[in-house]
């Protein structure tokens, strides 16, 4: 049985954040002690699994209140949904035949909520390499942070930018450019100008967040 295992690792504007919205230029990197996990093997029919983070099962009904006022009333469920259905959708237009097995997939994730810590979109890059890789589907590496970028404007309606996605996609430390002279139609997609910069250059970092501000989606 074909069993894939795909990841993404949280990230953190470090120059020009969010200057990705504005047509400007910003530098980012990805934080390995954090990152969202897809599995995806080959199954009966397609099966998209809840994980810990899909809570639905609560002590009382003040534990289930709190849930909410923390994280909101959606999971992870609807951005793995969302994302077989953009990239069936994309592979469509792009005239790429899929084959017809099915799969059950899950994730997990410890990257922490509402922090700008770029959660959902790592859930995202992270289902869409292991769809790819079950089907045997190569998108280039530029594309690919827009195609996950349309996962929530188009299909989810939440507004984002170009920004955590490249630097997940890319990994690493990356140089973005998104000048009206840099950005470029690709199938369809708006991809900027991005660079890998050498992560040596940067001095020691430091990432501190606090969970009791955060926002509810």
């Amino acid at each position: 049985m074909q069993l894939i295992r795909t990841h993404a690792y949280a990230r953190a504007g470090l120059v020009g954040n969010p200057s990705d919205g504005f047509h400007g230029k910003t530098i980012s990197l990805v934080l390995r002690d954090f990152r969202a996990e897809v599995v995806l093997y080959e199954w009966d029919e397609v099966e998209v699994m809840s994980s810990q983070e899909d809570r639905s099962r609560f002590h009382s009904v003040q534990e289930l209140a709190h849930d909410v006022e923390l994280h909101g009333y959606y999971g992870g469920i609807r951005l793995v949904k969302a994302t077989i259905k953009r990239f069936v959708d994309y592979c469509r237009q792009q005239e790429i035949a899929l084959h017809e097995r099915s799969f059950a997939v899950r994730y997990t994730t410890n990257i922490p909520r509402q922090v700008g810590l770029a959660g959902s979109s790592a859930i995202i890059v992270a289902s869409l390499r292991a769809l790819c890789e079950f089907y045997g589907v190569t998108i280039e590496e530029r594309i690919m942070p827009s195609l996950a970028l349309s996962v929530e404007t188009e299909e989810l309606g939440i507004s984002g930018g170009l920004q955590d996605r490249v630097v997940q996609v890319y990994q690493g430390l990356v140089h973005m450019d998104f000048s009206s002279g840099a950005v470029e139609q690709a199938n369809g997609l708006r991809c900027g100008r991005y660079e890998r910069l050498d992560p040596d250059l940067l001095p020691p970092l430091y990432v501190a967040y606090s969970t009791d501000y955060s926002e509810p989606t």
